[in-house]
């Protein structure tokens, strides 16, 4: 295996420790299902700095565990799902926009309120299936609160990087030992 790769993957597993330590740390239930926290920014963000693949995958590993530790067990693999889809997805937002207009605050901006449509419509349709249509409409205003957070948090902490230029920094050193 390559240093590159070992890289790579000890980065993923880091994120993913740091979407469950987000998403424990500041849990604070709605009413209806659910709890607000800064998991959803640190998605957003795991998307957008590891790519696709692996921003994926930690992303989507450190939601099912932050469900499990909170007592949501029930939610552990829709969120998985969800919140893996979220970072897929503000990857490719934030890269195409970013490269499109050079423009940060619209690139991070618009990847986080998709991400966070993502993560609304998709924790309504489990739920719709799980128990009604009743129910999935009373968590509705929760997830979009949820939603709210995530995208103001992802946007302040990638706007810091960004300016800071320790993301582009960060950025090469970890793509540049990945490459043969």
């Amino acid at each position: 295996m390559r240093q590159g790769s070992i890289r790579i993957m000890v980065t993923a597993a880091l994120f993913a420790a740091l979407v469950t330590v987000a998403t424990v740390v500041v849990a604070i239930p709605l009413p209806g299902q659910g709890y607000a926290n800064l998991g959803d920014g640190v998605v957003i963000l795991t998307g957008c700095l590891l790519g696709p693949l692996w921003g994926g995958l930690a992303a989507a590993v450190g939601s099912l565990l932050a469900d499990i530790y909170l007592g949501f067990a029930l939610y552990a693999v829709a969120s998985f799902m969800i919140k893996g889809l979220m970072a897929v997805v503000a990857y490719f937002v934030y890269t195409w926009l970013f490269k499109l207009s050079k423009k940060a605050i619209l690139a991070v901006v618009s990847a986080s309120l998709l991400g966070e449509v993502i993560m609304v419509g998709g924790y309504y349709l489990f739920e719709e299936r799980l128990w009604d249509g009743v129910v999935a409409l009373a968590s509705l205003p929760g997830n979009i609160l949820q939603g709210g957070v995530g995208v103001m948090t992802a946007s302040l902490i990638l706007l810091a990087l960004n300016k800071s230029r320790l993301l582009s920094k960060w950025q090469e050193s970890l793509h540049a030992t990945s490459n043969p």
